[in-house]
């Protein structure tokens, strides 16, 4: 065994050992109980980021628990093809090689579009690898394959037969740049700064007449189709029905009234367009109007627009203002902020757009959504949920794109029929594809094979555990919660783990815009596989966010290091015995047994509440404080003892393999390597899940009582920077207390560096002493010999602060170049003597010091 911790060593070709073991797939036993998990499955759009790192960890510490309890786990991998971002990524890639997919034709981008998908999917599964997560290959899915068509297909199908998927007109959100709709969620509101354009609309019958009214999109006026007043203002009940002219036009809308108009709102006037705007449509369907639009999928104006055909939006909308005002029809422009809806895949601002879309009607599956029985971790999620699936929106579900399940309906002439075949000559299918969360709706159940009743089916739906980020609980898990009870009629999982996001340390999101974003794969390879692990999950309580912070990763890397090398220490200095015999066990020993038992009660609780740090907080502070600082240095001593090596050997070996057996599904590759160092056994996964067997409950409270005595002491003589050797009285009355240090009095002498340690009812009158008040008694020490000691050892740091100083001045001159080739020889050769006598003094003083620390 190495002396030194060294994770590239150990984490090497671990995981494929594992892998081609088979250890990692399901149905190998099934007699056992099964326990599933489906992982939400990452975009083919690029490398996995520091969340997906914390998401899949988590999963992975669940199921590798699962596993060791002696579940069937089935840890169910697998990708998402991410209609617009995918497309977006291939199209980016296609201009720079000099073409577009228009060029190519839609089978030809198709392939390049596989192409990329072979490639990241490739990425992707070494990112699974290196983040060491244990998911069955044997079952993984990806939502473009074959099967999950025939079960997306399936439900378009049903649901359109069932009167529940309709095609109609719609305003709806539309991205220029991925040339698609968008469906509601798929937008993100920002406040912007704006601009409020006061703009005259010149009445037809009367000359220098006009109507005014504010708009921050002045470009869309070349689709309007009435200006509107509402009835009850007396100001305008001469106006309606009048005409004006779209302003710079010759276009005449009329004037109409209704109640939708908020008097107060600007100047109580305002113009109606229905083709761009989601109130305006509601508005004009109700008046019957025509609904042109103005700019098309490209985000340019078209011919409607007149002049300014052909040019972008934003353009036409600075020009158009810059025209206006020469013929004074601009009244004035306000600063105006508003919420702007930018499109979550692009980044560019929606255009709201009439178009002929497929939408899914929400009614009623959000009203079968509201009575899930899923339980959410934590609670509160569930009123963000009942909250997102109160009064939903009809679903677009229709995209303008190439890349995802084509819609599986056909038109000829005025017809249309929805079937997965062409049903005959002249039918031609539907250009569009499917949202994206339309076939991820589906995962939980298509991937086991639905809706074929299959043995995986049978067998693993209803899944267990869901494990996700907050930011996604509409997108996905209400989507997939309501299709779930909707074509299985159960829940697709009892229960959905909520965390957070991965924010930087000063609580930014991590993005690559901030510059702020951390690849996984660099801490990697800086710390390991499992020092990563250990901080992203110990370091936030579910639904919370998490700071990274790179500190606490090298903190955790240390603390790898101290199992590591109490590993070493039991593999090198003790027997290999496992079995305990009881009847042998001293105090000391039956305290940590004991602690250990309810260290094994209390993890397991917070296991299963999905507490992972509160789990990482006993673990860490039983094998820091308990095992390796407390009973570990007792041990010490103790083997030593030809009656004591093979019970102290077998205790410490015992709580060893359940501590790393504890601690595996966090940190599978350091736990499994030292379970193999210390039992020979080449896998630590699939052994048995620790048992509480010990109970000595004084002897656990009685080994809390002389750990807290001991650290009292070391507190003193830290806090007091006095390290010398010291007589020490304890006063104790408690019987079990005075047993346990009888028995270790040279062990407490030793680790505590104490010149005496005696239990004595009397101190000598003659002396004063300082009290050291703990739980079982006081401890005293003498006050005159602490202050002279403190002098003592004062000294020794003052000699030690000066040679540091002559030592750095020094070293300085033996590293300049200069001074070694110019100044006289016997100088130089002084010098050097100088240091050499400077470095030996050190070690001299440094070794008293620690001999006495």
């Amino acid at each position: 065994m190495k002396k030194e911790y060294d994770f590239r060593h150990i984490e090497k070709d671990k995981y494929d050992f594992w892998k081609n073991q088979g250890y990692f797939r399901s149905g190998i036993n099934i007699d056992s109980k099964p326990f599933t998990i489906v992982i939400p499955p990452p975009n083919v759009t690029g490398k996995l980021h520091l969340g997906h790192a914390w998401d899949q960890t988590l999963q992975d510490i669940i199921i590798r628990r699962k596993r060791m309890q002696g579940y069937d786990a089935l840890y169910l991998p697998g990708m998402d093809h991410a209609g617009i971002a995918t497309q977006a990524k291939v199209d980016q890639r296609l201009r720079e090689s000099g073409t577009d997919r228009y060029q190519l034709g839609r089978k030809k981008f198709l392939s390049q579009a596989w192409e990329w998908k072979k490639e990241y999917a490739e990425i992707i599964k070494q990112q699974w690898k290196a983040i060491g997560i244990s998911v069955d290959y044997t079952k993984e899915r990806f939502t473009l394959d074959e099967e999950m068509n025939h079960a997306v297909n399936e439900v378009f199908i049903r649901l359109y037969k069932k009167g529940m998927i309709y095609r109609d007109y719609r305003i709806i959100s539309w991205d220029s740049e991925a040339n698609t709709a968008l469906s509601n969620i798929e937008v993100e509101f920002k406040e912007t700064r704006s601009k409020l354009y006061y703009i005259k609309y010149p009445l037809v019958e009367e000359k220098n007449q006009y109507l005014e009214i504010a708009t921050t999109r002045p470009e869309t006026m070349f689709a309007d189709q009435a200006l509107m007043v509402n009835p009850d203002d007396k100001r305008f009940k001469n106006y309606v029905g009048k005409e004006v002219f779209i302003p710079g036009t010759n276009k005449k809308i009329p004037v109409i009234e209704d109640e939708y108009v908020d008097s107060e709102f600007g100047t109580g006037v305002v113009k109606v367009t229905p083709a761009h705007d989601p109130n305006d449509f509601i508005v004009g369907k109700k008046h019957n109007m025509k609904m042109p639009l103005c700019i098309d999928e490209h985000g340019k104006m078209n011919k409607l627009s007149g002049q300014y055909e052909n040019l972008d939006r934003f353009a036409c909308r600075k020009r158009l203002i810059e025209d206006l005002k020469k013929i004074e029809l601009i009244s004035k422009i306000e600063d105006y902020i508003n919420n702007v809806g930018y499109s979550q895949r692009t980044g560019v601002v929606v255009e709201p757009r009439l178009s002929l879309q497929w939408f899914v009607k929400m009614d009623e599956l959000s009203a079968s959504a509201l009575k899930t029985n899923v339980k959410f971790v934590p609670e509160r999620f569930k009123k963000i949920f009942n909250q997102w699936m109160t009064g939903t929106l009809d679903w677009c579900i229709s995209r303008q794109l190439w890349w995802g399940h084509r819609i599986p309906a056909w038109y000829k002439d005025n017809e249309i029929k929805v079937q997965i075949e062409s049903p005959g000559d002249g039918w031609i299918q539907d250009e569009d594809v499917l949202d994206t969360w339309f076939s991820s709706a589906l995962w939980p159940f298509s991937t086991l094979g639905w809706p074929k009743n299959t043995s995986d089916f049978k067998r693993y739906y209803t899944t267990d555990v869901l494990v996700t980020g907050y930011d996604i609980i509409f997108f996905w898990v209400a989507r997939m919660i309501f299709q779930g009870l909707e074509f299985t009629k159960k829940d697709p999982f009892k229960e959905v783990l909520i965390h957070g996001l991965i924010r930087d340390t000063k609580g930014q999101k991590m993005s690559k815009s901030l510059g702020n974003g951390v690849d996984p794969m660099d801490v990697i390879d800086k710390y390991g596989i499992d020092a990563l692990r250990y901080f992203l999950t110990t370091n936030s309580a579910p639904g919370l966010d998490m700071r990274y912070d790179e500190k606490k990763i090298d903190s955790s890397w240390n603390f790898l290091n101290k199992l590591w090398h109490a590993t070493r220490f039991v593999k090198t200095s003790t027997i290999k015995k496992n079995e305990i015999d009881q009847n042998k066990l001293k105090i000391l020993d039956k305290g940590i047994l004991n602690k250990l038992s309810n260290v094994i009660k209390k993890v397991d609780i917070y296991y299963d509440k999905y507490e992972f740090s509160e789990v990482a907080k006993y673990l860490y502070n039983f094998i820091w404080d308990d095992y390796a600082n407390s009973y570990l240095e007792f041990a010490k001593e103790e083997i030593k003892k030809p009656e004591r090596i093979e019970t102290v050997s077998s205790v410490l070996r015992y709580v060893l393999i359940n501590i790393l057996k504890l601690m595996h599904p966090f940190v599978p590759f350091i736990t499994d390597n030292l379970y193999e160092e210390l039992t020979g056994n080449k896998t630590l996964m699939i052994d048995e899940w620790p048992n509480t067997i010990f109970s000595f409950d004084p002897e656990e409270e009685i080994l809390d009582g002389l750990n807290e005595f001991i650290k009292k002491i070391r507190n003193f003589r830290s806090e007091a920077q006095n390290y010398l050797k010291l007589d020490l009285t304890i006063h104790i009355e408690n019987q079990l207390m005075k047993k346990i240090i009888n028995e270790n009095i040279e062990y407490l002498i030793k680790t505590l560096k104490l010149n005496s340690l005696s239990i004595n009812e009397n101190t000598n009158s003659n002396e004063k002493y300082f009290p050291i008040v703990f739980s079982y008694g006081t401890a005293y020490l003498i006050e005159e010999q602490i202050n002279d000691n403190k002098k003592d050892f004062d000294v020794l740091v003052l000699q030690k602060k000066k040679l540091e100083l002559e030592i750095d001045r020094s070293k300085k001159l033996m590293n300049n170049k200069s001074f070694l080739s110019k100044a006289n020889p016997t100088k130089v050769e002084n010098e050097k003597k100088k240091y050499k006598e400077y470095l030996s003094q050190y070690k001299e003083i440094m070794d008293k010091i620690n001999e006495i620390k």
